[in-house]
């Protein structure tokens, strides 16, 4: 187990002591792969993340090993222990499995994932690593991404292996890599945006020569996939800390090539200060929304609020008074999201969604101290249909003055048409506004078959629905009478 006379004991006994209370508590079933190995002629180690985690206090049920054994050996060894067993990560040497077991007089299911001691390099023109295998542990751990991921515990004695310092830098809290920066990310460029995202969700800092070896070498991280630098992207978002993720992208230039709408929003200030820096109240409003959030993490609200303002730069305008304009960017943010999170091969409807939320996101801004009608109200629901309640957060988000009087009256006005809105929905199901009539009504009342008309009633009869509320059937089919007799003149 761990074991180190370093600069810094307290720190290092601490980390040592939740080590063993987490190797403990996994160790039924750790230890009973281990001797499966074992039997089999191979080593095995819990290793990287899976240690780094045990260390921190944070392991949870998902186990990373590292094995001498090829992938068709492992398969051999887990297929007779494991409750379920995929071979997805097959091509890059990992097996993965699933195994329940009883532990501490619970239930649990451990999702472990055995991956066979290896090297992964880039060339220059692929997208995807070349991976070989290695024969030595030691080999193995070299080529990981940083110290803190490169150590291992060799099962079942739980020897502790630590050829690279990492137990040091994690009492440090500082990411460095095991060789050089510059070969680590020549072999894996994505291991730079990796730098980022651990820096966001350990909030540690990372080391000096890594920040300097990201910055030269930031071209590098376009011959990665989108998908992948997408995946990264997201943890780094979904983080505890993604500010501090995000600035060091956009430091070191990785954000230009991956999300250069976000560095493009570091406005130079007017000379008269007439508006504020828009790359900083971006960072401000995804932690404000990131307080507001109930159910954990939201993917779709936090891009919301990253992106809300990508807009401004293309929109900007210096106008006659001084003053600083940005006219209709919520629209013009809304089309950049959609490219932007489509290049990034985000699913539709993710996509669909954020764009929404950026081109909505001004709309209350109209709303000043409640002079909406019902209609509108009705019209600000209905466009924000299911995204309504992300739509609140990040509308709330986007105030980030400091004139308190200011922040007050706009949060009161916000109430106030989140209680019309509540009002409304007790009154009429706003939630779901339809017109009065269905198709099948609308037909009967008309006389018509299937058709273009349809649609076009059934627009007029929502219209009506949104600036009046509910109406009586024989109301509607008047209304809808009326309609189509004018339309026959027409």
């Amino acid at each position: 187990m761990p074991n180190a006379n370093e600069d810094n004991p307290s720190a290092l006994s601490q980390v040592q002591h939740r080590a063993v209370s987490e190797l403990l508590r996994v160790s039924p079933v750790a230890d009973d792969l281990a001797r499966r190995f074992q039997e089999a002629g191979f080593s095995l180690a819990l290793v990287g993340g899976s240690v780094r985690d045990a260390l921190l206090g944070r392991l949870g049920n998902d186990l990373d090993f590292t094995t001498d054994a090829r992938p068709e050996d492992v398969l051999k060894i887990v297929r007779p222990w494991a409750d379920a067993v995929w071979e997805v990560g097959i091509a890059f040497g990992t097996v993965g499995c699933q195994k329940d077991a009883r532990v501490d007089g619970v239930d649990q299911s451990f999702q472990v994932e055995v991956t066979t001691y290896r090297s992964e390099a880039y060339d220059r023109t692929s997208r995807k690593p070349e991976v070989s295998y290695g024969d030595s542990i030691e080999e193995d751990l070299v080529r990981r991404d940083f110290t803190v991921n490169a150590m291992a515990v060799a099962l079942p004695e739980k020897d502790f292996i630590d050829p690279h310092g990492g137990l040091q830098d994690l009492a440090e809290r500082v990411l460095r890599t095991p060789g050089t920066p510059e070969d680590s990310f020549s072999d894996d460029p994505l291991r730079m945006m990796r730098a980022a995202r651990f820096a966001a969700q350990l909030d540690f800092e990372v080391a000096p020569e890594v920040v300097a070896a990201m910055t030269a070498m930031a071209d590098r991280i376009e011959i990665v996939s989108a998908e992948r630098v997408r995946d990264e992207l997201n943890k780094l978002i979904l983080s505890a800390h993604p500010r501090k993720g995000l600035t060091l992208l956009v430091d070191t230039g990785i954000a230009e090539r991956v999300l250069p709408e976000l560095p493009a929003l570091r406005l130079e200030r007017d000379e008269h200060h007439r508006h504020k820096d828009v790359y900083d109240h971006t960072l401000i409003v995804l932690e404000q929304a990131m307080a507001l959030e109930t159910d954990g993490p939201d993917l779709t609200l936090r891009l919301a609020a990253l992106l809300h303002d990508i807009g401004k730069p293309r929109t900007r305008r210096f106008e006659k008074d001084g003053r600083v304009s940005f006219h209709h960017h919520e629209v013009v943010g809304a089309k950049m999201t959609k490219k932007r999170m489509t290049a990034l091969k985000y699913s539709n409807e993710l996509v669909k969604d954020v764009s929404r939320l950026v081109e909505l996101h001004l709309r209350f801004h109209g709303y000043g101290t409640g002079e909406w009608t019902d209609s509108a109200v009705r019209r600000y629901v209905r466009d924000a249909g299911p995204l309504l309640g992300r739509l609140h957060k990040l509308t709330r988000s986007d105030c980030t003055t400091r004139n308190k009087r200011k922040a007050n009256t706009l949060s009161r006005a916000y109430d106030g048409l989140e209680e019309r809105i509540e009002r409304l929905q007790e009154q009429e199901e706003l939630d779901s506004i339809r017109p009065d009539l269905d198709g099948n009504q609308i037909m009967e009342t008309l006389g018509v078959s299937p058709g273009p008309v349809i649609g076009q009633a059934y627009k007029f009869l929502l219209e009506l629905r949104l600036e009046n509320g509910p109406m009586e059937h024989d109301a509607a089919v008047a209304a809808l009478k009326e309609w189509w007799a004018n339309q026959a003149q027409d």
